[in-house]
């Protein structure tokens, strides 16, 4: 399942996909990769794609935040199994 859903500002994007109880994933498509990476750093999910969708190195960190999950599993990460990170994947 996709949603899609118009936006003007990023500001308005970033309260839109954020204001969710839940935070999995995220998958963000643009040809401007510094607004990609901008982007990225404020999504509250557990892995993030850039230009990309479901691709993940098994030596890092995966997991939700939010009511998707607690903590990581995968790599040097299922230490810190309470941490708050993200995965930002970008395919160039």
């Amino acid at each position: 399942v996709v949603t899609v859903i118009p936006f003007d500002t990023e500001e308005d994007v970033l309260d839109q996909v954020n204001d969710t109880e839940y935070g999995l994933s995220a998958s963000i498509w643009t040809n401007d990769m510094r607004r990609g990476h901008r982007i990225a750093k404020e999504v509250e999910a557990g892995i993030i794609w850039v230009n990309t969708w479901f691709l993940r190195d098994l030596r890092t960190p995966f997991g939700g935040m939010k009511a998707s999950g607690i903590g990581r599993e995968g790599g040097m990460h299922s230490f810190e199994f309470y941490s708050e990170l993200s995965n930002v994947c970008i395919k160039l």
